[in-house]
């Protein structure tokens, strides 16, 4: 790790009033969960337009409900790590404060995090396709599971192909992004829109923007300060170098 950019990013955060933090699948990978769009990703093995469309569950809620159970099971298994924590903490360090996340495991809120902006929704939210009522959890709701208050079906919260983001959830977090002074991209490659548009906002803005990522992104030529590796090591890094700082 490059210990000078560290120290850089670090003096970034020490001075900041308003943080936004943008993370990615390379974010949830590190605590075992399966990418979508990797060389290993589930979108190599199941074809999207069977398992994650409106058209899909209309279809076959079945066989759909059969492949959100299995991911649900495996979400389960798996816990939020020290990236996550820092985060968490940084919530409470800064005042406005902001996280937008393109992930749906759920992992920043059970490491802590309550401003959280989930752009696509969450695998541990199950909702009815009738009325408003919603679950939070893990537990199995059996092949078809229905609503215990209208009687329709039930559906995994998360936002399919060709459906639109959840109300007001772009606003927000463009909103976040156009008034913070440092955002912090964390593993996102920066190809999916809209949420790669965000480093755009904030930089046009004025903002710094610090990467975290292993590797170079699309992202990376409007960086400040480039932090070359996984975000369970580099976050903590920071986070002590900050402390550092602050002490």
């Amino acid at each position: 790790m490059d210990e000078a950019a560290v120290e850089q990013a670090a003096q970034l955060l020490a001075s900041t009033s308003s943080l936004c933090i943008s993370t990615g699948a390379g974010m949830s990978a590190e605590s075992g969960i399966d990418t979508f769009r990797d060389e290993s990703g589930l979108w190599t093995k199941v074809k999207p337009e069977e398992f994650a469309t409106p058209q899909a569950f209309q279809r076959d809620p079945v066989k759909v409900w059969e492949w959100y159970r299995w991911r649900r099971r495996e979400l389960a298994k798996v816990e939020p790590h020290d990236g996550h924590r820092v985060l968490a903490d940084w919530e409470e360090r800064v005042s406005d404060f902001t996280l937008v996340t393109k992930n749906v495991d759920g992992l920043h809120h059970r490491a802590g995090s309550t401003k959280v902006i989930e752009l696509h929704g969450r695998l541990d939210v199950v909702r009815c396709t009738g009325c408003k009522y919603e679950v939070i959890g893990l537990d199995d709701l059996g092949a078809d599971p229905h609503c215990p208050e209208c009687s329709q079906r039930l559906r995994p919260g998360v936002v399919w192909f060709g459906e639109a983001l959840p109300p007001g959830a772009l606003d927000a977090a463009f909103f976040a992004a156009q008034r913070c002074d440092t955002m912090v991209v964390v593993g996102t490659s920066g190809v999916v829109q809209p949420a790669a548009s965000l480093v755009d906002a904030a930089k046009a803005h004025g903002a710094y923007v610090i990467e975290v990522n292993p590797n170079p992104t699309e992202l990376s030529y409007l960086a400040d300060v480039c932090l070359r590796g996984g975000c369970q090591r580099t976050l903590p890094a920071l986070d002590a170098a900050w402390r550092r700082l602050a002490s």
